[in-house]
């Protein structure tokens, strides 16, 4: 077995063609986007070519093998770029290995293309990193910085989820998860960060941290990459996040609920799918805020990028201008469309303290509707034991709940499965509430079919494409209607 040579992990001065492996990952595509944009040839495979990526690929005349091959790498690429869905004994990894060609992981690549000669506005955190960095390059975009990024969800401002721009800074998301085979730590320890926001710490991603320690080890590695003259804005309302950022050498602002804090939220109410708050700085009044979010998360996640634009010299005004604007992340409490009177919302949220807040900002902003919420654990961590508690305490705001059962994982015992069976056991007896599960998607369709009526809230929760049971709903609901 040819491992790869540490040797070679680096990008060569002479770049002309860059292959891809696991290029229909959504981060993946969207860093082939940016490079053929830079005017590099881009090639890439992966196991898994199907809409939408590859669409977006074909859109832009990327060349996809179907497939790993060792014969993928016979054009002798100047670059492989390795995502971290290949694993050692991957066939084209394996010949990677038996070939003197530069590698580098996706984290490596997207640091040494475009965040090298920029300033690193890295958002991390367990929950809202999307979201907060939509918002802020959306922000970053209105007052005109023209910024770079590359982000987990497309942003409607821009119908994408990159862009290169001329200006000073680059907006990452830190994402805690690791690199790649070869380099197994977060790849938010690759980007650079000048500037940095922790929105929240939790135990997360069971496949590769033992325990939150774990986590939170990485987390502090991450906060001395700062250098002195940095800034970090942390919630400080997370027992957590206070913890990691204690041993921080650069500046630390404080955001969350108290007044005390550097940055707080007064006056939040959520009407007509806005919410509205007073931002307030060093507890005096900064500004008055909308934003097209509902949930008191959301305001959180807007003071944060308050901090930024504010340290960056962005005035008050255009900073409220620029956040007021922003249309949303699709798959982020998005309206995937509404047919026979009954609305169908789709979310990324799978970690339970995401699907609490999702739900209540959901409920307030449909208070007098009924909300019927579909859920699918589908990440490696949701669909082992380790929440199935925890899920207990995560759907009061629902006034329905059905509950998938999940793909069983393969590499553990049977009894660290999550059971949604169980779920919706204890959500009946333990919560009072209305809760069943299902064997597949189809069965929620049926089961939705008969029991939806006009005026109901349907909202879909899921990390993946739900055998687009969005789309199929809707269908379902528009048939009604004939």
């Amino acid at each position: 077995m040819a491992d790869l040579d540490p040797q070679l992990n680096y990008a060569p001065e002479d770049i002309r063609h860059i292959h891809i492996m696991g290029v229909c990952g959504t981060g993946m595509a969207a860093l082939a986007g940016m490079l053929q944009q830079s005017g590099y040839t881009v090639t890439g495979s992966d196991s898994h070519v199907y809409p939408p990526m590859s669409d977006f690929l074909k859109k832009l005349q990327i060349p996809v093998c179907d497939g790993y091959s060792a014969q993928n790498l016979d054009s002798n690429p100047d670059l492989v770029i390795v995502g971290n869905v290949i694993t050692r004994v991957n066939e084209e990894a394996q010949r990677l290995g038996e070939l003197p060609i530069p590698y580098l992981s996706f984290p490596q690549a997207l640091s040494h293309f475009y965040i090298n000669n920029r300033t690193s506005l890295v958002i991390s955190g367990t929950h809202g990193k999307t979201t907060t960095c939509s918002l802020l390059a959306t922000a970053l975009h209105r007052a005109e910085l023209d910024p770079t990024f590359m982000i987990g969800g497309i942003i409607r401002e821009f119908g994408g989820n990159f862009r290169i721009g001329e200006g000073d800074y680059f907006v990452a998301e830190g994402d805690e998860y690791d690199t790649a085979f070869f380099n197994k730590v977060s790849k938010f320890l690759h980007y650079q960060p000048k500037i940095a926001v922790i929105t929240s710490i939790e135990f997360d991603h069971a496949d590769i941290f033992n325990d939150l320690d774990a986590i939170k080890d990485s987390f502090r590695q991450f906060v001395s990459l700062l250098p002195e003259d940095g800034l970090l804005i942390a919630n400080w309302d997370d027992e957590n996040v206070r913890d990691v950022v204690a041993g921080a050498k650069c500046q630390v602002q404080k955001y969350g609920l108290d007044e005390s804090y550097h940055w707080s939220l007064a006056d939040v109410t959520v009407k007509d799918g806005l919410t509205h708050f007073a931002a307030l700085h060093q507890g005096k009044p900064y500004g008055e805020l909308a934003v097209k979010l509902p949930g008191r998360h959301n305001a959180l996640n807007s003071l944060a990028v308050t901090a930024i634009l504010h340290h960056l010299g962005v005035d008050a005004k255009t900073i409220c201008a620029g956040l007021s604007s922003f249309g949303g992340v699709k798959r982020r409490q998005e309206v995937r469309g509404i047919e026979a009177g009954v609305t169908v919302i789709d979310d990324f949220a799978h970690h339970p303290t995401a699907v609490k807040e999702t739900l209540a900002a959901l409920r307030l902003a449909y208070p007098e509707q009924r909300l019927v919420v579909v859920f699918e654990p589908r990440t490696n961590t949701s669909r082992r034991a380790i929440f199935q508690t925890d899920y207990v305490q995560a759907f009061d705001a629902a006034d329905a709940i059905c509950i998938r059962e999940p793909v069983p994982l393969t590499n553990i015992n049977e009894g660290e499965h999550f059971s949604s069976a169980q779920l919706a056991d204890d959500l009946c007896k333990q919560r009072g509430l209305v809760a069943t599960s299902f064997t597949d998607t189809e069965a929620i369709l049926e089961y939705l079919d008969n029991q939806v009526e006009s005026g109901d809230v349907v909202a879909i929760l899921s990390n993946g494409g739900f055998d687009n049971i969005h789309i199929k709903l809707l269908d379902i609901l528009k048939n009604k209607n004939l």
